[in-house]
């Protein structure tokens, strides 16, 4: 075995954060610790498949899309990342009121993954080193490096495991089964073993990913084209990325009754139905072999056709995730229009892995058993890019300020949905796969997706991440919102004026002058219909205004009364934030406390009175014993 005075000349004496796992946790965790200035390692299994895209081809989407803008504005490179690889952007749910936009791209895969590396291997401060690690360095419950399979020992201050499927991972296809983190690579092995070995507790998970194929095996005519938005935005509130000017078509199409039936013909051998799994898979994103038990009512399902790049013919079946036979998913998908003539490029597979139930942690992600030792991604039982990137992210800045002695950066439910997602975490714990909504989050009407920069990047500037640029971007756009709000109220407009665009929209009229605040606030009113306006146009011609200012003052004042509300009610919850509880409290003493309650307590040790309050199992009644226990 190799010490380290035998590997001196290979790596410094000791890093100040080492990163395990280069997916889009470790990739965000390792470039949020170099660039707060930690000296950081990244070790991963393959340095080729750094932000690897190991299922879909896209980023964002309901509620995701909105962590990738938070990510952003953070200062994390996902947004930028995704902007300079899209092939189609969709703002989603557009319909909806603007809570629930959320915006989603198609990438290319390769250029995706490419460009990640780019900015890594140019980001300061960052080492790495292609290994797989194979236990951990802890002395007195602290951690002090990480140990690779050839020996080596790598010391340092702080460890961010962001190990994603690779824990003792298994592929399954049909009733073949074999060790693999990723089709093509290898499990890692020995990090659960030291894990359980410290006290940790573990549990098993199962994702799955549907076949790739050949697109110019496919007939496209017999699919519904699925185009990008006319008007195409971006994720980075950085202007170093452009919208699209060119974007590449998606396709839709349909399973049959004929499809289900020869995909039911693989059950018996399916891993899903004969016992070879017995972990949770994701119930939000279920396997085309659960769609069709659970849904027996339904005579078909979407198939979204999504191509991998820009220059690749091959495509991702999203909708098709199965771990039938390679020979029951050809068959069946050879019935779908379009797919007559399909060629596999490889099939589907799932795949189970190790995590660790994340109320095992703190709201910096730091373990609760280890000092020093962070866990983001999948190893904390969340599925999904985005999750795990802004887990990776919040990672990284706690593991940095930790070796400088600073408190941990932390984000509360009002404030992200970042925060609602690690709080979700660490406070309910999850016993499979979690998946990111909207409504999950109690103050979405706060957490936009486009007033993320307004929310976190201040936040991000003080503790040093975000940079100064993305400072004064910000305040920018907020000052002239605020101007472009203040123009609305203070500004008269003739009811001749305003009439005339109101019946258009069939909308009452007005029967003198008013203050052009109000027609605007009204839900049929818009902004493209205030510019029709002498006024409005000239005050944006004349301040320049873009596009990203235009949208944010339309919805500051349409929703300016839901804003208020839900700001008061976030207030309310938020004094209970500041009631913090002792960490060795002993709820022993509180003889009133039902017994689920104690349980729970003591299993997930609260910080505070409002964490407490959102405990399974904590009722009103419990907290209230806490609260005149601690004198409130």
């Amino acid at each position: 075995m190799f010490h380290v005075e035998q590997t001196k000349n290979m790596f410094p004496n000791e890093y100040d954060v080492i990163v395990v796992g280069a997916g889009h946790a470790g990739s965000e965790a390792a470039a949020a610790a170099a660039n707060l200035g930690s000296k950081t390692l990244l070790i991963t299994m393959n340095l080729q498949n750094i932000a690897q895209m190991s299922c879909n081809p896209a980023m964002g989407g309901i509620a995701k899309g909105q962590i990738v803008r938070e990510i952003d504005a953070l200062g994390g490179y996902s947004g930028v990342v995704s902007d300079q690889t899209a092939i189609q952007f969709k703002m989603l749910n557009k319909s909806k009121g603007p809570a629930m936009w959320s915006p989603r791209v198609q990438s290319d895969r390769m250029r995706f993954s490419e460009t990640w590396r780019d900015m890594l291997e140019n980001t300061p401060n960052l080492d790495f080193y292609q290994e797989m690690v194979s236990g951990l360095l802890t002395e007195n419950n602290k951690v002090i490096g990480v140990k690779t399979s050839l020996g080596v020992e790598i010391r340092a201050k702080s460890v961010v495991l962001t190990n994603g499927t690779f824990l003792n991972g298994i592929i399954h296809i049909g009733d073949k089964n074999f060790g693999g983190g990723r089709a093509g690579e290898k499990a890692s092995t020995g990090i659960t073993e030291d894990l359980i070995n410290l006290g940790f507790e573990s549990g098993r998970m199962k994702t799955g990913t549907p076949p790739r194929v050949d697109g110019r095996s496919l007939d496209f005519s017999k699919m519904i084209d699925q185009p990008g938005d006319e008007r195409p935005e971006k994720f980075s509130y950085l202007d170093i990325t452009k919208p699209l000017t060119k974007q590449r078509l998606c396709y839709m199409s349909y399973t049959s009754e004929t499809v289900h039936n020869l995909l039911k013909e693989g059950f018996d051998k399916s891993p899903m139905f004969n016992g070879a799994i017995k972990s949770s898979g994701p119930r939000y994103c279920p396997s085309i072999e659960e769609k069709i038990n659970r849904f027996a009512d339904k005579d078909r399902h979407q198939l979204f056709v999504e191509p991998e790049g820009w220059n690749t013919v091959e495509y991702y079946i999203n909708g098709f995730s199965t771990s039938l036979s390679e020979e029951v998913q050809f068959n069946a998908l050879r019935q779908v229009a379009g797919f007559e003539n399909v060629k596999f490029f490889r099939p589907g597979y799932a795949i189970e892995y190790d995590y660790f139930p994340p109320i095992q942690l703190r709201h910096s992600l730091e373990t609760k058993l280890v000092s020093g030792l962070y866990f983001a991604g999948q190893i904390n039982g969340t599925t999904g890019y985005e999750e795990a990137a802004s887990q990776g992210l919040m990672a990284g800045i706690n593991a940095h300020l930790k070796v400088k002695d600073k408190d941990p950066f932390t984000l509360q439910r009002d404030e992200a949905y970042i925060g609602v997602l690690i709080d979700d975490l660490i406070t309910k714990g999850t016993k499979e796969p979690y998946r990111m909504f909207t409504s999950r989050a109690e103050y979405r009407t706060l957490l936009r997706q486009d007033n993320a920069d307004f929310r976190l990047t201040e936040k991000s500037f003080n503790i040093g991440l975000a940079s100064e640029k993305r400072l004064k971007t910000m305040e920018k756009k907020q000052k002239e919102s605020d101007a472009f709000i203040q123009f609305f109220k203070n500004t008269s407009v003739s009811h001749k004026v305003l009439n005339p665009i109101l019946e258009e929209k069939n909308s009452a009229p007005v029967k003198q002058m008013d203050k052009l605040y109000k027609p605007f606030s009204r839900p049929n009113i818009t902004m493209d219909d205030m510019q029709k306006i002498k006024e409005v146009d000239q005050y944006i011609t004349e301040n320049n205004l873009d596009r990203e200012v235009l949208e944010q003052t339309e919805i500051q004042i349409k929703y300016a009364g839901y804003i208020d509300k839900e700001k008061n009610n976030a207030d309310k919850l938020n004094r209970l934030e500041g009631i913090k509880i002792p960490e060795n409290f002993d709820y022993s003493k509180l003889k009133s406390l039902s017994y689920e309650a104690l349980e729970k307590l003591r299993e997930v040790k609260p910080v505070t009175v409002s964490q407490a309050s959102r405990i399974s199992g904590v009722s009103p009644n419990d907290i209230s014993v806490l609260l005149v226990y601690m004198g409130r």
